[in-house]
């Protein structure tokens, strides 16, 4: 598996990825738009779930290319893009298992944010995390949880609102999931670590 870093860290896989994501994050707020409207102005952060994951990495991505570590960056996508990504790849597929409709939308969703857990871990061995880091990216993301299953911020998938209760237990244990690999991949000793791409 060590075959496939020097590949992440070159710039040209980088920049690649940076367009990528900066476009996926652009589209995803405008999925988002009509609930946006629809949001009291306080919620606003935390309700495009994973475009702003994807707009974290968006930044870490922009830090490597300029040679440098933005840790607090680096935990919040990693948390986020882990939770968000399998979240809506369940999710989607919960859709298609309910309506019986397998759409190019859905199977859209499913491998863009598939690919956008995958992502964040691919990257761990590059970031350069401490506790206080992760500690700020799991209050962020667990505070995320209330808004969304407290105060209904969740995403819109008028399908399942029938599952709600299920589905809020199901996100707060992959927000524990999504935590503690990140601290597996990023934190715990003998981890594996690489230098700065060039």
């Amino acid at each position: 598996m060590k075959w496939i870093y020097p590949i992440l860290g070159n710039r040209t896989v980088l920049l690649l990825l940076l367009i990528i994501n900066t476009v996926g994050t652009v589209y995803g707020y405008y999925w988002y738009k009509w609930q946006l409207i629809d949001t009291p102005p306080i919620f606003l952060p935390f309700v495009p779930d994973s475009p702003t994951a994807s707009l974290f990495f968006v930044f870490v991505l922009l830090a490597f290319l300029l040679g440098k570590n933005w840790p607090l960056l680096e935990a919040l996508a990693i948390v986020t893009l882990v939770k968000y990504g399998v979240w809506a790849v369940v999710m989607n597929l919960l859709v298609i298992n309910v309506t019986g409709d397998a759409d190019p939308a859905a199977l859209m969703l499913i491998i863009s944010h598939g690919a956008m857990a995958v992502q964040g871990v691919l990257y761990a061995p590059f970031y350069r995390l401490k506790l206080w880091h992760l500690v700020v990216a799991a209050i962020w993301t667990l505070h995320n949880d209330v808004i969304d299953y407290v105060f209904f911020m969740m995403p819109r998938y008028s399908m399942l609102d029938a599952y709600m209760p299920q589905i809020g237990y199901f996100t707060f244990w992959l927000s524990i999931f999504s935590i503690a690999i990140t601290y597996y991949l990023c934190l715990r000793k003998n981890r594996f670590s690489l230098n700065l791409p060039n």
